[in-house]
Formats: C-alpha cells, sequence, structure tokens
C-alpha cells in the first residue's frame, strides 16, 4: 500500500467482519452506475453487514424535476457514516449545472475540505511514460476543495452591449490555506517527508503570494519535511518529465483539480484513479468517487472499467477504520491486474465490469479470509 496508507499490512488482515456501517450511495449518470454497482459487490464480499441505500440524484433527476437533489438532499445524508458517489454528468445539462447542483453542495455542506488523490502505476498497467517504473509513479495530491478559484462570486456586467464584462472571484481564506496545507505536511510526514506546492505567484499577484506566504508559515511546524514551490505550469512539466522528484503535492482547488488528472493520465488512466473528499474533523460523512466523468457514450454496455470506482471504496473503508478491509482490496485489484486474465477494454482486453469486479471481489474475499486465520494461528 503506497498511496493511501492503512494501518494494517497483510500479516495483520483481520479479515471479515459484520460492519453496520451505513453507506449512501449516489451512482449519478453513464457509467457511474455501472461502476458504483461493481464496488458496491466487491465492499460487500470482504465486508459484510454494510448497509447501502441509494440516492438517484443525477442530471436525469435534473431533467425531470429542475433539481439536481431536492433542497433537504444534505440533511438526509447527514446521518450516514459515508457517501459513495457515481460520475455526474449527461448530454442536455450544462456540466456548471450538475457540478453546483450536486457534488459541490455536498462538499461544502459535510466539510469536505481535503480532495485526496493518490496516483500510482498498478500492476500490469503502463504508463503513458516510456520506462517508468511503479516506484517512479507514486504520487499523493491534495487538493483544497472548499473555496479558493470555485467560487459563486462575480457575475456578467453590460449583459448583450459591446462593453459587456465577466468578473469572477476567488476566495482563499486564512483557515482555509492553513488547515489544507497542514493537511499536506502530516501526508508527506508519513511518507517520503517531501511536499511540494503548486502556485503561480508570479502572474495571480493576490491569492498566491498570500498562499505562498501560509505554505512558509506551516513549513517552520515541519521542519523534517523538505519542501519546493514550484509554479503550476513548470509543476504540470515536472509530472511529465521527472515525476520521481514529486510525492505528495498540494495546490487550490483549481490546480489540484488540473494537476490531478494530468497524473492519472500519466500513471494509467482516469479510470484507475480514485479520490476521497474527506472531512478530517468527522463531523459530517466524507464522500468518495472515481476521478474519471460519466462516459455516456459506453454507459450501460457493461464494459467500463470500474477499478478505480473500487479503489474509491478501499479508501471509503479505510476511512471508517476498517483499513484491513481496505488493504484487501487493495492487493486484489493489484492481483488481478498483474494477472492480466481479465481486462477491460480500456486495459487492452475484452473483458466485462461485471467480471473484473466479480475477479476482484472473489481475490478480495480470500485475502480477508487468509488475513482472519493467520490472525487466529
Amino acid at each position: 500500500m503506497n498511496s493511501w496508507r492503512p494501518s494494517t499490512s497483510e500479516c495483520d488482515c483481520e479479515g471479515a467482519s459484520v460492519s453496520g456501517y451505513r453507506i449512501a450511495t449516489i451512482p449519478g449518470d453513464g457509467i457511474g452506475v455501472d461502476v458504483t454497482e461493481a464496488a458496491v459487490r466487491v465492499l460487500d464480499a470482504v465486508l459484510p453487514g454494510l448497509e447501502w441505500t441509494e440516492f438517484d440524484w443525477s442530471c436525469e433527476n435534473y431533467l425531470r424535476t429542475g433539481e439536481m437533489m431536492p433542497p433537504d438532499g444534505p440533511a438526509r445524508l447527514a446521518g450516514f457514516d459515508a457517501i459513495l458517489l457515481g460520475a455526474v454528468g449527461f448530454p442536455g445539462v450544462p456540466d456548471h449545472v450538475s457540478l453546483w447542483g450536486l457534488l459541490i453542495p455536498l462538499r461544502r455542506a459535510f466539510g469536505q475540505y481535503v480532495n485526496l488523490r493518490p496516483v500510482r502505476l498498478l500492476p500490469g498497467t503502463e504508463s503513458a511514460l516510456r520506462g517508468r517504473t511503479a516506484d517512479e509513479l507514486d504520487i499523493l495530491i491534495v487538493r483544497e476543495n472548499s473555496e479558493g478559484e470555485y467560487s459563486r462570486i462575480g457575475g456578467i456586467h453590460n449583459e448583450g452591449r459591446p462593453d459587456e464584462f465577466v468578473l469572477q472571484e476567488s476566495v482563499f481564506t486564512r483557515t482555509g490555506c492553513e488547515r489544507i496545507i497542514r493537511y499536506a505536511f502530516e501526508r508527506a510526514a508519513e511518507r517520503s517527508g517531501r511536499l511540494c506546492s503548486a502556485t503561480k505567484s508570479n502572474g495571480i499577484i493576490h491569492s498566491m503570494p498570500y498562499w505562498d506566504s501560509v505554505f512558509e508559515r506551516v513549513s517552520t511546524e515541519y521542519p523534517r519535511v523538505e519542501t519546493r514551490q514550484m509554479h503550476v505550469d513548470a509543476l504540470a512539466a515536472e509530472l511529465v518529465l521527472h515525476p520521481d522528484r514529486l510525492d505528495v503535492i498540494v495546490g487550490s482547488n483549481l490546480f489540484g483539480d488540473i494537476l490531478s488528472d494530468l497524473a492519472a493520465a500519466v500513471t494509467g488512466g482516469l479510470g484507475l484513479a480514485p479520490s476521497g473528499n474527506i472531512n478530517p474533523d468527522r463531523t459530517g460523512p466524507s464522500m468518495f468517487e472515481a476521478v474519471h466523468g460519466s462516459a455516456p457514450d459506453i454507459a450501460g454496455q457493461g464494459i467500463a472499467n470500474p477499478v478505480a470506482q473500487i479503489l474509491a471504496g478501499a479508501m471509503l473503508l479505510d476511512h471508517l477504520g476498517e483499513s484491513a478491509a481496505a488493504a484487501a482490496i487493495d492487493r486484489a485489484v493489484c492481483d488481478v491486474l498483474a494477472a492480466g486474465e481479465v481486462r477491460t477494454p480500456d486495459l487492452g482486453g475484452t473483458g466485462t465490469t461485471a467480471e473484473l469486479a466479480d475477479a476482484i471481489a472473489a481475490r478480495a474475499a480470500e485475502s480477508a479470509r487468509r488475513g482472519a486465520t493467520a490472525e487466529i494461528g
């Protein structure tokens, strides 16, 4: 386990248990429905007793009702232990409508100020970068998830006139910057002790120099963590040219979003990349999802790669303290991909979503049983 760190190893895996956790699922649109079903199957195989409740909030729901989710949506989710979210987006519904109607409101309602995106080269897969190995492609991106460039402040003025203009404001608070940067330092201290901050202080005159000053101030609390600050364009190039020089990256909402998609593409594709919207204070449920989109062109065909959503489910279990079950799923994904017997078309195979999920579920359940037997012995 490299990119996110369950607290157990293979030798201390305790195996399956009856959990009783209440998990909300929002399958969403397109292949989100397909891969969420697959992830639920894998999690059930490893940790019996999960209580699932599905919410049909999606672009299809928006076309029917004019709302991505009902006004009391956050209140209805507040009592759950975690949320598993499928992809959202469908032709005919503008992306800003689907995003601001569901995902962003939930992130902010539940204090999910950390977007955690582990990206790594998995066994049996190939990087877009020639000759790179798994040791060189293991990066954790910590993205600020509640403010920054993703703001409603602003508007269109003098609309329709020759002097029409648009204002879009960013919001960088001291609290928001400090807590995400400190979280990134903690993760870096647990890993290699290296942290790189994404900035653009040479061109963005107020928010980025402020971000840099907070980063420098927090860094004094972590003298053993080696730090770098790179302009985001240079950092994007570094991800392609020298990814082995990077370990943990922290960035604002926009920069973290873009860099994590680039990193996922470099390490094998968006179909393999999970993410978590984390409330570190645990005052509300955290939400887990694949990085990829809804891919409506292949929805319902049973060929979508479920690995990213399955790994998002493993992150969910790890967040709930079920690190042994999370480790079993992670090992199963690696073993099945390394064997190469079942692959979806994006990985060069002919396997279906269900076939790949079933292979991972069986392997994960076996791994959990072995761990339980070893613990008893």
